[in-house]
């Protein structure tokens, strides 16, 4: 294959996608991103329009780089939010939205169904994960009882990745990290097909091949040139979720090496020297062939900041830097940011977000930061479960929309007490597609090359002793209120249904 062309990378986020071009040796030569809605239809339903929203976003995106360089595109690598599930015909078509990944929380009677009809312990045994909110196979079996017709119409399904590949290549493929995702579909130590269990969650339904997130899936079709602008022909990787193409993109590939990924969301992943499923996370397939990864995730980080934003009034740099005069502490607030629910480590949909200590003298300052704290101290709660699990986090690297500005990724390394590396580039999952587009092509890939060290945040010893104090509360918080948020997540349904 000739040297020259550049290569693509596209990521479908939560309220957003981003999409670069680089050279083939690593150089960013466009940029762009792209804003889309979020539905919640209902109390704790979120749900994405396929061609809405992700084919349209890869297509505006991919017209507007090209527009931006002389090169033809090489190769294209993609990644998306997961795990979804995206129903389709058997032209692709999708008969309804997707239901998005862990912080939809409609499927809460299927989990119970099929822990009771496989066993927990049988799940997390041949898995690698407790069935959760994140889990696809519950998803599935909530289409089938739910949505009956729309169930009996599939004939495909798709993640937000895969979709895109098929929509580019025609064919119907998924990759073995996000398939890892698809409990209790599919078996963590075999990395293959549970195709017993998937044959009683969902009889008749069809499984996508699975590749590597390295392989290549297919060629651009000529109807997928004609919508993209994209070279007919060119190749297209197996695709992948989101949070692992971004810890491609910082070089975490080797045991102790940890991603925390500040966005909508927040989602850390560790490559571990040893699967170790547990029940507090997520033990799922690597990147690469024959890897595995632990992962944590918070279901809301920068939604939170975004709501108070909408709430409060001012822009982000104003609320910002209004925060950074606030002493830590927030002069004594402490957030529970389980805003949507929480995934890792307690895995309960039906926990609700806590703001501890608010008096008449707190302001929107106070409120801002203290929202950044909480975020921080849920980070701090995955680390320790992440080392109860075995995994070691040797080296914090920072990225995401969240670890641009310093405020957030200093409060983050006092509460936790862990330094984190910034690399140069935190564009995030749209890098680390573009890297596995190059290694497709049979380039070399230096991680430190592509996108090297800009900065490191260290430690305060004074915050960080003070953090200290408020995580040994932060940690009883939801202990002493479980019952009350429970409580009012059953009020909150009844409201929704009515």
């Amino acid at each position: 294959m000739a040297d020259s062309g550049v290569v693509l990378g596209v990521d479908i986020g939560t309220s957003s996608s981003k999409a670069v071009l680089t050279s083939r040796d690593g150089r960013v030569l466009a940029r762009a991103s792209r804003a889309h809605a979020l539905s919640s239809p209902r109390p704790g339903w979120f749900e994405h329009d396929a061609d809405a929203v992700w084919w349209a976003d890869f297509r505006a995106l991919t017209r507007e780089l090209l527009g931006q360089v002389e090169e033809p595109v090489a190769a294209v690598a993609v990644s998306g939010i997961g795990p979804c599930y995206l129903p389709a015909d058997g032209a692709g078509r999708p008969l309804r939205p997707a239901i998005l990944y862990g912080v939809d929380t409609r499927a809460t009677e299927q989990i119970a169904a099929l822990n009771a009809e496989l066993g927990e312990q049988r799940i997390l045994a041949r898995g690698g994960t407790a069935l959760s909110s994140q889990a696809v196979g519950p998803k599935i079996r909530w289409v089938a009882e739910q949505e009956p017709e729309i169930h009996r119409r599939t004939e495909l399904w798709f993640m937000a990745s895969s979709y895109l590949v098929h929509r580019l290549t025609g064919r119907f493929v998924l990759d073995h990290h996000s398939a890892s995702q698809c409990d209790p579909l599919y078996d963590l130590h075999a990395a293959d097909w549970a195709r017993d269990w998937a044959e009683l969650v969902a009889p008749g339904l069809p499984l996508p091949e699975l590749l590597w997130p390295t392989e290549i899936a297919g060629s651009i079709s000529a109807a997928a040139a004609r919508e993209t602008g994209l070279p007919q022909g060119i190749p297209v990787t197996a695709g992948t979720v989101d949070a692992w193409a971004e810890a491609t993109s910082v070089g975490v590939r080797d045991p102790g090496d940890t991603m925390i990924m500040y966005g909508s969301t927040l989602f850390l992943v560790q490559v571990p020297e040893h699967p170790a499923p547990t029940p507090e996370l997520w033990t799922t397939r690597g990147v690469f062939p024959g890897t595995y990864s632990l992962a944590a995730g918070m279901a809301t980080s920068g939604t939170i900041t975004d709501w108070l934003r909408g709430l409060l009034g001012g822009e982000f740099t104003t609320l910002l830097d209004e925060a950074a005069q606030v002493p830590a502490g927030s002069n004594g607030l402490l957030v529970l940011p389980y805003f949507a629910g929480e995934r890792t480590p307690i895995f309960d949909p039906d926990a609700r977000g806590i703001i501890a200590g608010l008096t008449l003298r707190h302001g929107r300052a106070e409120l801002y930061r203290a929202a950044l704290e909480g975020v921080a101290h849920g980070v701090r709660h995955n680390l320790a479960a992440l080392a109860a699990a075995g995994g070691r986090a040797r080296r914090l690297v920072a990225v995401g929309g969240g670890a641009q500005g310093s405020l957030w990724t200093q409060i983050v390394t006092d509460v936790t007490g862990r330094a984190q590396e910034v690399p140069r580039h935190t564009m995030g999952a749209s890098l680390g597609n573009a890297m596995l587009a190059a290694g497709a092509l049979g380039e070399e890939v230096d991680p430190a090359r592509w996108n090297p060290l800009a900065h490191t945040v260290s430690v305060d010893p004074a915050r960080a002793e003070l953090y200290a104090e408020y995580h040994e509360h932060y940690l009883r918080l939801y202990p002493s209120t479980v019952d009350t948020a429970h409580f009012l997540a059953r009020r909150q349904r009844q409201s929704g249904e009515r």
